[in-house]
C-alpha cells in the first residue's frame, strides 16, 4: 500500500488533508482529557483538515468527534463490523467505513491519513500507536506521529522509549519520529513539519 503524496507548502511544510487520531473510548480520570480532544477536533475542522478516527461515540473518542462535527468538520470513522454489531459505532458521521477486522481498520486509517496524533487512551490506543510507529520503522510510511501529552499522560511512555534506546533495543533514529506536543497548536505544527524522510521499505504492508 503506497501512501498518498503530500502536498508541499511555501514554508517547507506539508498540507494535511486528513489526520488520524488514536484515543480512548473511556473519558479517563481528568476533565482535561475530554477538553483537549474537543479542542483538537474543533481545530482540525477550523483548518479544513479532515478527521479520521475509530468511529466511537463515547469518552475521548466522542469528545473528539463532537468538537469536529460542531465546527462543521469532515469526520471519517473506521470500525470493525463486530463492534458495529455491538452498537459501538457512532451513527451521525458523514463517512462511516465498516471493515472486517482490526487489522483492516488500522490499514485503512493509515491509507486515509497524512499524519497521526495520539490522545490519552488505553491498551487499544497504545497498540494502534506502536503499530503505526513500527510501520514507519519498516519504511511503510513517512507520516508524522505526535503524542498530544495532556496532563503529562504520555510522560512514562516517552521515558520508556528513551530507556529502550539507552538499553540498545531501539535505535535513536527510530525513536526520533515519535514527538511530543504540549498543546493542540503545537501538535498540528509538528504534523505539518515531518521529522525526517522515509526509511527504505523493508517489507510490504501485507507482510506485517
Amino acid at each position: 500500500m503506497t501512501p498518498r503524496p503530500e502536498a508541499a507548502r511555501n514554508d517547507g511544510g506539508v498540507s494535511l488533508q486528513r489526520v488520524c487520531v488514536f484515543c480512548g473510548a473511556s473519558p479517563g480520570g481528568r476533565p482535561a482529557y475530554l477538553e483537549a480532544a474537543t479542542a483538537l477536533g474543533r481545530e482540525l475542522a477550523e483548518r479544513g483538515i479532515g478527521l479520521v478516527y475509530g468511529a466511537g461515540g463515547h469518552g475521548v473518542m466522542g469528545a473528539l468527534a463532537d468538537g469536529a462535527l460542531a465546527a462543521g468538520g469532515d469526520v471519517t470513522g473506521v470500525i470493525p463490523r463486530a463492534l458495529v454489531d455491538r452498537e459501538l459505532a457512532r451513527r451521525d458521521l458523514g463517512d462511516l467505513r465498516v471493515v472486517d477486522s482490526m487489522h483492516e481498520r488500522k490499514a485503512l486509517m493509515h491509507e486515509l491519513s497524512d499524519g497521526f496524533v495520539a490522545l490519552p487512551g488505553g491498551l487499544g490506543t497504545f497498540e494502534e500507536l506502536f503499530e503505526i510507529v513500527t510501520w514507519g520503522q519498516l519504511g511503510l510510511h513517512a507520516k508524522p506521529v505526535v503524542l498530544l501529552d495532556v496532563e503529562s499522560y504520555f510522560a512514562p511512555l516517552l521515558a520508556m522509549l528513551d530507556h529502550a534506546v539507552a538499553e540498545g533495543f531501539v535505535r535513536p533514529s527510530d525513536r526520533e519520529p515519535v514527538r511530543r506536543a504540549g498543546s493542540v497548536t503545537e501538535a498540528l505544527a509538528l504534523l505539518e513539519h515531518p521529522a525526517k524522510p522515509a526509511r527504505p521499505r523493508l517489507v510490504e504492508l501485507d507482510e506485517t
